[in-house]
């Protein structure tokens, strides 16, 4: 599956205590590249959204935060959101304000009010297996999606409704997902694995790659 959005890199996190951890095998990141950041802010520039860029920061295990922002308002609050590479963070607030907002009106008939995520930066192995090389959070360049909030409280849930009973709830993470694969380099969903079953994955690493 083709990832269209070719994107750019971005500025970084804080998340101490990284620094004592063990050096995580395939830690090491390629260079970034300060002219894609700028052109990544100059796109951001366009949007009506509110981002913070944040200090680069590198972690003796390997991890890494560089040319990251944090996302404050785009349009849909979302939860947990810390350091993310400019890259990652783009095409996640077009999926977010394009995406998300188009399929819910027309799968579910209500507006979500809010996207609960299980955060973007942590600095550990892919799917927190000792020994594998690093996850592409460990680069601030993922992040999770877990859940939507509906206006009127109803809460859809990847755990929970991906292969759950109600038919709309089923469309509507179908939807955003395969729309995700057309954003993100890699889309990762409950079938793709059990490390998945809770939530969406998306990253702008090694790709493509959508399941």
């Amino acid at each position: 599956m083709k990832c269209p959005l070719v994107l750019l890199l971005a500025t970084a996190l804080l998340l101490a205590g990284c620094g004592g951890r063990p050096k995580i095998r395939g830690a090491s990141a390629p260079p970034d590249d300060a002219r894609a950041y700028r052109q990544c802010m100059a796109e951001f520039g366009k949007l009506d959204v509110k981002i913070d860029p944040l200090p680069d920061r590198n972690f003796a295990s390997g991890c890494s935060a560089t040319h990251a922002v944090k996302l404050v308002a785009i349009g849909i609050p979302v939860t947990n959101l810390g350091a993310m590479k400019c890259m990652t963070a783009l095409p996640f607030t077009l999926w977010v304000r394009d995406t998300v907002t188009r399929q819910a009106q027309a799968i579910l008939g209500k507006p979500v009010v809010k996207i609960e995520s299980f955060g973007t930066f942590a600095c550990r192995p892919k799917n927190g297996v000792k020994g594998a090389d690093l996850s592409e959070h460990g680069r601030a360049n993922a992040v999770d999606i877990s859940a939507f909030v509906l206006q009127g409280g109803q809460r859809i849930t990847v755990l929970k409704d991906w292969n759950g009973p109600d038919p709309k709830a089923r469309a509507f993470l179908r939807a955003v997902h395969q729309a995700a694969c057309r954003r993100f380099s890699v889309v990762l969903g409950p079938d793709a694995n059990a490390y998945h079953r809770d939530h969406l994955h998306f990253d702008m690493g090694k790709g493509p790659y959508c399941r």
